[in-house]
């Protein structure tokens, strides 16, 4: 079937006078008017949430329910003025929820645009990268094996190609593409061999080519019959559905306790009116709204804060398991290196020349036609940084020399395989006496094109050693002459006569080495895995700062080990070569059976199973194919190593800060139960009321949502092992600080409240001491619990902003309340003098200095 599929695309077909010139694509100036004019490539259901939908959203949440209902007993009452505070406290707490959840909503389309399939397209005469959801009418774009079409497309020139168009038709089986031959009206339509129209969404699985895009959006294929790759379904995380249990459980606390409170104060005091609002206060009170809030607001800023750091997340469960991993497993090549390949050394018939020092800057006669056969085994427009190498050179030293054929004509190609690590091209000559045949791969695959005996094959192995131990890529090159029409099925076929190796250097990036230093420090270890050669393989572990100890492991010998033999092996080895992206799926598999939390890098279609399998997949964004984004939970932008401990640092901070989060949270919540409930058991005056708890929670949403997700990096973030990806939010040391902190809160202002009382003072001066001194608290609580690493003084030199605006807008509000007769009077207070106010920040401030010496004592949580 190959072979058909190649022999029917030997000649390559080029269509006559298309809408766009295929060598300069569209302008910027008019792809840019296009833009404008037919919009993005992007299908309705792809769209983000609006405002309008993020405010119905907040309507329907309980607590915006029983605020209302509050607010309407009140009028009930004929409390107009209490009424009119509390609903304009509801439209303030909604306000600030809606400014919340946009900024989440607006950081989570950024990572929408980020995560929309690359297109590569030709620009103004240059080949570009954008987001698929940028490509238009009339652009002329670039496809190859592993990417996703961006749009629906007719095809100009192509190789080899071969779609799987099953999105589409439900066939498995994919079909050639052939380019549209001049004259030809074909109907687009998805399904059968040699159409030359390419489908939005469809994968291409063998082969490359060029297309013109005739439909966009809503006029593909896939738009016309409502379906979309495009839309980023919410999923629902670990930690997730962990909160929604915490909420549940509340929330029917909630109700429970609060049917009882109303019907004991109805009982006692034949207030039955007054104690259904008490109800709906106990209520309010014990609800924990915000936690689904926080995460709402942490999950999108934390995407968002990682693709700062140049990863995208493109599923929400990779920021969660971030701080849990335990082993990197990498590729080398530009990821531990630069990716920015140097032809460094030639080799001809045991001899070697260095490119760097030639002599008189002119390369010898002796060399030329290995270089021309690298170049004519590469591909034109290199995508490749190999190949952009060899190019670079060539065009140096063979630029003055019959060696470089640009009429050339390329009438096949036989790509790499699992099988032979080698690629051939086939061209004709200008004078078209015959066809050339150039090959370079992996040493060893062109020995066997070769035909090697034994004794050559040693002799080969022995030099590819010397250059790999210098920290080479060591390529072999071959050549052949073929004179039939009919193409060999495959590269055995062809006589090949070896001509040479050549060595290219990447060099390592300078940033990798403290990397690693700082991934080792975290518990962290760090696998590479590469298809090169040991010398070369060992050479660049070696600069990166890799343990090689216990050595390296090769690909073949991988295969003869047993799963328990190669558990045993691979607790020591941290390197792996000559390894086929067949085999990372096992390594991956035998080290998640060790219980180790596994990410793993890869680029190519073949690493997509490995990337699935892997606890944390990451693709490369720059040189990895759609198909090995899509199959992972993080894209690195920039393939730099450096950016995945950058993505881990990040993932652990999110984690703690997440449960200074929840311990603020309960220690908030714990005086607030107990003021609503406790006076109602004894028979006391009520503390809270409902414009009480909406005070409070004017400081408790913003503290949560927006302050706690500032926090920088805790000192030993970077310290700690790896946290258990089992570990719970919601653990024993989080809710015990948060009830520590809390019960201690309520004592101070329940003593004080009730102390007030004893002396014979009015409620409404106790309440107005009991309720200063609760915000004086909660703002102390905001600074101790910034930080389980440092002591608060500490913690006050770390910036965040957003701290002093909430801290300074909570005084100004309490001055307020305190000061102004109107407001004291709806929040049920009497007027507070310099000593009273000085008693309430007394008890504020014991009460912090109590919680410093408290968090000390309870162990924090590893995350």
């Amino acid at each position: 079937m190959l072979a058909l599929h190649q022999q029917g695309s030997a000649q390559k077909i080029r269509v006559g006078s298309p809408l766009t010139h295929p060598e300069k694509g569209l302008s910027e100036d008019e792809a840019a008017a296009r833009l404008q004019r037919l919009g993005y490539n992007e299908l309705a259901s792809a769209k983000t949430r609006g405002v309008l939908a993020i405010a119905l959203g907040v309507v329907r949440e309980p607590m915006f329910v029983l605020l209302v209902i509050c607010g309407a007993i009140y009028l009930t009452l004929g409390n107009r003025q209490e009424a009119l505070m509390l609903l304009g406290f509801v439209f303030v707490v909604m306000g600030i929820t809606l400014f919340q959840e946009n900024k989440a909503e607006r950081a989570l389309q950024a990572l929408r645009n980020l995560a929309s399939p690359r297109a590569r397209v030709i620009r103004g005469g240059e080949s570009r990268t954008i987001s698929g959801r940028e490509v238009i009418p009339g652009d002329i774009v670039l496809i190859a094996e592993g990417d996703r079409v961006p749009a629906d497309a007719v095809l100009l020139e192509g190789t080899n190609l071969m779609l799987d168009e099953s999105l589409l038709t439900g066939e498995s089986v994919p079909v050639q593409k052939l380019p549209r031959a001049a004259g030809d009206d074909a109907v687009p339509q998805p399904g059968g061999d040699n159409s030359p129209f390419v489908f939005s969404g469809t994968l291409v699985v063998q082969g490359n080519g060029m297309a013109q895009v005739i439909g966009t959006g809503p006029n593909t294929a896939i738009g016309r019959i409502g379906k979309s790759l495009f839309t980023i379904k919410p999923e629902v995380t670990r930690v997730q559905r962990e909160t929604a249990t915490v909420v549940k459980r509340f929330a029917f606390a909630a109700g429970v306790l609060a049917v009882v409170a109303a019907g004991w104060y109805g009982v006692t005091r034949a207030d039955w009116f007054n104690g259904f609002l008490v109800g709906l206060t106990l209520a309010m009170a014990i609800l924990p709204e915000e936690l689904p809030v926080v995460l709402t607001i942490f999950l999108g800023l934390g995407g968002w804060r990682l693709a700062q750091s140049n990863v995208l997340a493109r599923r929400v469960a990779a920021i969660e398991m971030l701080g849990a991993a335990t082993v990197l497993c990498v590729d080398k090549t530009g990821t531990l290196t630069q990716n920015e390949m140097t032809l460094t050394k030639l080799a001809v018939n045991g001899e070697s020349i260095e490119l760097t020092e030639l002599p008189h800057g002119l390369l010898p006669e002796t060399y030329h036609e290995l270089l021309e056969f690298s170049i004519l085994a590469s591909h034109r427009d290199p995508f490749d940084p190999m190949e952009k190498a060899i190019h670079k050179s060539a065009q140096a030293t063979l630029a003055q020399t019959e060696h470089l054929h640009s009429d050339w004509e390329l009438v096949n190609e036989y790509p790499l395989s699992p099988e032979l690590l080698a690629m051939s091209r086939v061209w004709q000559s200008s004078e078209r006496r015959q066809y050339v045949v150039a090959a370079k791969g992996a040493p060893e695959a062109i020995a066997d094109l070769c035909h090697f005996d034994a004794g050559k094959t040693a002799e080969l192995d022995q030099q590819v050693r010397l250059l790999a131990q210098q920290g080479l890529r060591v390529l072999g090159v071959a050549k052949a002459s073929f004179q039939r029409s009919t193409m060999p099925a495959v590269q055995h076929d062809f006589a090949f006569e070896f001509l040479g190796l050549i060595g290219l250097r990447d060099p390592v990036r300078p940033t990798v080495p403290a990397a690693i230093r700082e991934a080792q420090a975290a518990g962290i270890r760090v696998v590479m895995m590469t298809g090169d050669y040991q010398a070369t393989a060992m050479s660049i572990a070696a600069q990166a700062g890799l343990d090689t100890k216990a050595g390296a492991v090769s690909g073949q010998e991988l295969d003869s080990l047993t799963d328990t033999q190669l558990s045993e092996r691979i607790a020591g080895a941290n390197v792996f070569y000559r390894v086929a992206p067949e085999q990372k799926l096992r390594l991956v598999s035998v080290l998640k059976a060790r219980h180790e939390v596994v990410a793993m890098t890869g680029d190519g279609v073949n690493d997509a199973p490995a990337l699935k399998a892997a606890h944390i997949g990451i693709a490369m964004g720059g040189r990895g194919t759609d198909v090995a984004r899509e199959a992972a939970a993080l894209v690195l932008l920039d393939d730099d190593f450096s950016s995945i401990v950058r993505a881990v640092r990040l993932g652990r901070r999110i984690f703690d800060n997440l449960r200074k989060a929840i311990t603020f949270v309960v220690a908030v919540h714990v005086p607030i139960i107990g003021l609503s409930l406790i006076p109602v058991g004894l028979g006391w005056p009520l503390v809270l009321m409902p414009v009480h708890i909406l005070f409070l929670q004017l400081i408790i949403d913003p503290a949560c949502s927006i302050v706690f997700e500032a926090e920088p990096d805790e000192a030993d973030l970077m310290a700690r092992p790896p946290r258990s990806p089992t570990a719970s939010l919601f653990d024993r040391a989080t809710l015990t600080l948060g009830c520590l902190q809390g019960g201690l809160l309520l004592a101070i202002v329940l003593g004080m409240y009730g102390l007030v009382l004893q002396h014979g003072k009015g409620a409404e001066e106790a309440r107005a001491l009991a309720f200063t001194t609760l915000v004086v608290a909660n703002l102390g609580l905001i600074f101790v619990n910034r930080s389980r690493s440092r002591q608060m003084l500490e913690a006050l030199a770390m910036r965040n902003p957003a701290l002093w605006w909430i801290s300074g807008l909570t005084v100004v509000f309490l001055g307020l309340v305190d000061g102004v007769a109107p407001l004291r009077e709806l929040f049920y207070f009497s007027r507070l003098h310099w000593n009273d106010l000085a008693l309430c920040i007394t008890a504020g401030l014991f009460f912090v200095v109590t919680v410093e010496v408290c968090k000390r004592v309870v162990p924090a949580p590893t995350a």
